[in-house]
């Protein structure tokens, strides 16, 4: 029988919930009463948002500079809300997580992502708060997938060789970074192949 993996990360995005950045410049647009258009070229397309996941910049230093870039100046709490409300959960993940979280295993997160959109997730998604053992985050640790160091942190930080993990991503690019340093990585397609693929490596849980 194959031996288990010892820790089992997850990405967050289009993993354990899907999201749309898309619907995040059409809800910023509107509550700063400029066009989606704009809102996609300063968030998306230049620097501001790889700064803000990289924790090079904070909530406020992110608002001023949208501001700046927009000609804008949105309440900052409902700008916020925009930026945020674009998460919704991937459904058929959550009995697979609560399952695998209820047999004991070793759970954590490994994911690009700012502390705006994280608060919002732990809030409003109850898998995401107290589920997870390890949350490593790009905006804490100064490192942002596909930069293989983050895999090298993640591996630390559960305590085990990189061999002995088995990662799930979105990002083919990232899977391969992960499958670089050492991980057991593979593409997210759907929750019964993830399921299938961890029954293939030894784990057993009510799923």
């Amino acid at each position: 029988m194959a031996t288990p993996p010892a820790f089992i990360y997850f990405d967050m995005g289009n993993v354990l919930l899907n999201f749309d950045h898309r619907r995040g410049a059409r809800q910023m647009a509107a509550v700063a009463s400029v066009s989606p258009e704009k809102v996609w070229e300063v968030v998306f397309e230049g620097s501001l948002l790889t700064d803000y996941e990289l924790g090079r910049i904070d909530a406020a230093e992110f608002y001023a500079a949208f501001c700046a870039a927009t000609g804008s100046r949105p309440e900052p709490a409902a700008l916020e809300d925009a930026a945020c409300a674009i998460f919704d959960c991937n459904a058929p993940m959550l009995p697979l997580v609560v399952q695998l979280s209820a047999s004991r295993y070793r759970l954590g997160v490994l994911s690009n992502t700012n502390a705006s959109h994280w608060d919002y997730c732990r809030h409003h998604f109850g898998i995401m708060d107290g589920t997870f053992e390890q949350t490593v985050l790009s905006y804490e640790v100064g490192i942002m997938k596909p930069d293989p160091e983050i895999f090298r942190i993640a591996a630390d930080r559960a305590g085990v060789a990189p061999a002995e993990i088995f990662y799930v991503d979105d990002c083919a690019e990232h899977v391969a970074s992960a499958r670089q340093v050492g991980f057991d990585a593979v593409v997210f397609t759907r929750a019964v192949d993830i399921g299938r693929q961890l029954l293939a490596r030894g784990v057993r849980c009510n799923y």
